[in-house]
Parts: C-alpha cells; structure tokens; sequence
C-alpha cells in the first residue's frame, strides 16, 4: 500500500518554527511520506540563509525554490510571485503530492497555492480566518482560505469566520495553533543559557523587539523607526533586536535597527534569527515584547508576557490580556512600555490563559496529522459548494 504524500511548504523562519511539529508528526507516520519545499526568506541571503538551519535539524528538503526576494519594494515582492509560480508548479507536478499545507498569511504563498489549485491538489492551510487589517497579509490569507479544501483555524472565532466566507463546516477544525505544541514538548534555556547565548545581561529588564513593515499604512517607514527606537532608548531597557520580514520596506527597517544596535551595543542586541527555541526563550525571560509581531498574540500569551503592539498591523485579531495597543509614536510606545513593565500589569495577567491554545496538551499538530492521514481524497474534495449561513 502506498503512502499518502504531504507535500508542506515553508518560506520564512518564524513559520517553520510554528510547522516543526507537525513536519515530526507527518514523518513519524508510517502510512504517510512527507514532501518539504523551502522557498522565500529561507534562500535568500539578507534573511541569513535559514535554509541552513532546516537542514541541520535534519528535515530533508524535496525542493528548493528561490524567488529572489529582497525586501525592497512591492513591485520586486510581485516579481517574486511570478518566479515562483512558474517554480512551484514545476515542483509539484514531479512531487504529485496528495495534499499541500500551507500556513498563514505571507504573500509568497500565492505561488504555491495557485500551482496546487491549477494542478488539482488539495490545500490544507493553517491560520486562515483571521484578521490583520494593517498588513496586505489580510487578501492573502483569505485568498488562500478560498483555494483551500481543508482549514485549521486557531480559534473558534476565526472556525466561524471561514465558516461565513461560506467553507463548509465539515472541513474546518479548530484544534488551536500548532506552533505552541512546542511551549508543552521543548525544554527552554534557562536564564543564564540564554545570557551566554544572547551576550546581554538578563538581570536589567530586556525587551524583545520585532517590528515588520506596516504594508497598508501610508506612514514613512522611517518615521516609524525613529519613534521606535526613541522609545526603547528612552525606556532605558536593554533590548534584543530581530529582523523583519521580506515585506516591502523591511530591508530599510533591517538597516535602521541594526545601525541602532552598532551605535549601542552595550544595550541593544541585533539578532536577525534566533531560531524557535530561542525565541521561546526570550518569550519566557524577557520583561516585554515590543513591535507588531503577531507571536505577541499566539505565542507570548502562554508566557504571560505583556506586549506592546504597535499600530494597527495586527488589528483585528484575537488577543488576551497582555496585549497593550498604541499608535506609532514615541510617546505612545514609551507609555505602553511603562505600562506593560509596571507589576501591577504584570500581576493581573497571573490566570490569563491564550486563547490560542484550545486544548492545553501540545497535541495540535498531531490532531491536524490525523486529519490529513484519513480525509477522504474524492473529486468532491476540491468542489467548491458555497455554504450559505441561515
């Protein structure tokens, strides 16, 4: 009997760290083969190469596919779809995967969705049904929701969402996020392995930082940084700086924050990659997380970190009560940081629980495995057969 191929594609280092699970889960059945195509950020060289990384975890890779990104500009993110379209559909006509996974919101994941949905292979895609009202990542996700046969949103909020976009419900699962499968199974480092590690002194409150580029807003980049960084510098906290992402306008972000860092690195650290394990980490050590990450909202919530998120990139998304919103401005940053750091903040999120963690026992991805090993992958699989609400 043969095995049934699922085909997961990876593009970025924040996403690989949320689909290593479920990549495990895939592998370690035996009635089925798993296929991993490393595509995006992973192969280009500003982003650190994080290929590099995935192939030192052992994952084999079935296909690499570089699509020439550079952060520049929309227009070169554009070109880098057609790319890899043409390189996608190439790969999965060899591969003929049964299936291809897909998570989250990234524009490159337009290219393999829609060479999975001209070659008839069914998309099984993660995260779908939320909100990200600041980001050009709100089309893309939804998008990708209407390409897709199979749905595992992170919250029943968002179920309901891809339910109202008229997916039958039969096909959406809510088991919660799988990235936090590893909060439950990963032993962390503790405080003074991830001193050593990171070069900075965890004993002055620290904060996390990670600022991606705003796509819809019509706010100068550089003004936005500024502000940014006056805030941090103006908190007095030291800081561990990562990098953004392969959206427009990111490489200019990249430059400004790393020059920030060489200018004080005493207090400030510029670490583009620290890898899932270390980033969980830093979620548990550090005293704030600052920026528009959306791991402010799935990740940190199971650290009770509080989070200062700026602008409006995530607006629109579940979040508990460790999220504090401000606009972009430096005094506005600066009164969420004082705010988020202050004890009476920090003892109030005490019994908070994530609301991204459905059932509490890492078991996520293996609950999605499941789903993947036994749908049934009939013709009516990729029929589209609108559900109207009543």
């Amino acid at each position: 009997m043969s095995r049934r191929k699922i085909c997961v594609v990876t593009t970025s280092r924040a996403e690989f760290g949320l689909l290593n699970g479920l990549l495990k889960c895939i592998r370690a059945d035996q009635a089925l083969r798993l296929q991993v195509i490393a595509s995006g950020m992973h192969l280009a060289p500003e982003f650190g190469l994080t290929v590099r990384e995935i192939e030192a975890e052992g994952v084999k890779l079935d296909r690499k596919i570089d699509l020439r990104l550079t952060g520049e500009s929309g227009l070169a993110n554009a070109k880098s779809i057609g790319l890899g379209l043409a390189g996608f559909a190439d790969a999965l006509a060899e591969l003929q995967p049964a299936i291809v996974v897909l998570l989250g919101d990234r524009f490159e994941l337009f290219a393999p969705a829609i060479a999975a949905l001209m070659l008839r292979i069914p998309i099984a895609h993660i995260h779908g049904g939320e909100r990200s009202e600041g980001a050009i990542d709100e089309s893309v996700r939804h998008a990708i929701t209407k390409m897709a046969s199979l749905h595992f949103p992170a919250t029943e909020l968002y179920r309901r969402r891809i339910i109202q976009m008229g997916e039958s419900p039969k096909r959406v699962f809510n088991f919660g996020a799988p990235g936090l499968d590893q909060i439950h199974g990963t032993p962390l480092l503790t405080r003074a392995q991830l001193e050593q590690d990171l070069g900075l002194s965890l004993q002055y409150p620290v904060a996390l930082v990670t600022y991606h580029p705003a796509t819809l807003d019509r706010g100068a980049v550089d003004t936005q940084v500024r502000d940014l960084a006056g805030a941090i510098k103006a908190s007095n906290l030291n800081a561990v700086f990562t990098m953004a992402n392969a959206d427009a306008q990111g490489a200019r972000i990249n430059a400004r924050l790393r020059a920030l860092c060489a200018q004080t690195p005493g207090r400030f650290k510029w670490i583009p990659h620290l890898g899932h394990r270390r980033y969980l980490s830093c979620l548990q050590h550090c005293a704030v997380m600052v920026g528009n990450s959306s791991s402010g909202l799935t990740e940190a919530p199971s650290f009770r970190l509080p989070v200062v998120n700026i602008g409006d990139r995530q607006r629109g998304r579940v979040r508990a009560a460790n999220v504090i919103d401000v606009p972009c401005s430096q005094a506005a940053i600066l009164r969420g940081i004082r705010r988020a750091t202050s004890s009476r903040f920090r003892a109030s999120l005490r019994r908070m629980r994530n609301p991204y963690d459905r059932f509490h026992d890492g078991r996520a991805s293996e609950r999605i495995k499941d789903v993947l090993k036994h749908v049934c992958l009939s013709d009516d699989l990729q029929k589209k057969v609108f559900h109207d609400l009543l």
